[in-house]
């Protein structure tokens, strides 16, 4: 299933994550850390694979087409048991 988000929100959801989050859903999805990090914006194709995800140009920092929600299901889910909010808009 494929998801459009916009690179900010994106990148919201990743800071309002807990320390450690980032390895804790590597390990659950058998992914290394830096394919995580690749997914939530991140440059490192030497140590991590890319997730299926295509971003475009555009207000708030672009669109991103995620053709995998394994990840960002996980870091919503993670959130919702911390019960923390996604950073605010600025």
């Amino acid at each position: 299933m494929t998801k459009t988000i916009t690179f900010n929100e994106l990148r919201r959801i990743k800071d309002s994550l807990p320390d450690g989050t980032t390895h804790r859903i590597a390990d659950e999805l058998g992914v290394s850390v830096e394919t995580v990090r690749n997914y939530f914006g991140g440059q490192n194709f030497r140590e991590g694979k890319s997730c299926g995800i295509h971003i475009e140009p555009g207000p708030d920092g672009g669109l991103v087409i995620l053709n995998d929600t394994s990840i960002l299901e996980r870091a919503l889910e993670i959130l919702d048991e911390s019960h923390i909010p996604t950073a605010p808009q600025e």
